[in-house]
């Protein structure tokens, strides 16, 4: 199958509504960004972001932006955790995570610790809809048909997260991220963002 077009007028049309969405977002949520960086940090005095090396288009890596919703040592932790591990593949998931903070499970089950990813999309790494943000690891496991859905930018939200989030199987995941690759069209965006309050208001597969 050949790469869907994702050139000239539509990646520009694209592009344009991500920033412009964004922008507006991030303007409008300022003072809801206030009050849990305050959270985070009244909680143990650590840092409010949380960083990570995802993968975005391309195969490009790029710094992804989170609000920190574990214990500051929980990579060094999540050793002693993986035969607990609920995930799949190289992802690491479980609904009781010990290293989860009190703040950092609220903001879970509403999925606002996803929020600073609007900067993610304002700077051009990733876009308000598209494929989960993949981790290096997981990327180098990629085959040549995998590597289809690095085509596009990754997304704060897209067909996997308005289908059961964590509690899909891994396959299941890609498989849909395959297909938002291939079918992709601004409507598609707006059907996803529409249908993501629905799953955040839900909880499903947020943990």
């Amino acid at each position: 199958m050949d790469h869907p077009e994702l050139a000239g007028g539509k990646q520009l049309l694209k592009s344009v509504f991500d920033r412009v969405t964004a922008g507006l977002a991030l303007t409008l949520l300022a003072p809801l960004f206030l009050v849990i960086a305050v959270a985070i940090r009244a909680s143990d005095h650590e840092a409010v972001f949380f960083r990570q090396i995802r993968v975005g288009r391309d195969g490009r890596t790029f710094v992804l932006f989170k609000f920190r919703t574990m214990v500051v040592d929980a990579e060094q932790r999540k050793a002693e955790l993986e035969a607990l591990n609920e995930g799949a593949g190289v992802l690491f998931k479980m609904r009781r995570d010990p290293r989860v903070t009190k703040v950092g499970a609220w903001l879970r089950r509403w999925s606002l610790d996803e929020l600073p990813q609007l900067f993610n999309v304002l700077i051009g790494d990733m876009s308000l809809v598209g494929p989960r943000p993949a981790l290096p690891q997981e990327a180098a496991r990629y085959g040549d048909h995998m590597r289809r859905r690095l085509v596009v930018k990754p997304g704060i939200t897209g067909l996997w997260q308005v289908s059961g989030r964590s509690d899909l199987p891994f396959d299941e995941a890609f498989r849909l991220d395959l297909r938002y690759v291939e079918n992709w069209s601004l409507a598609l965006d707006l059907q996803v963002l529409w249908k993501t309050w629905s799953a955040v208001i839900h909880g499903s597969g947020a943990y």
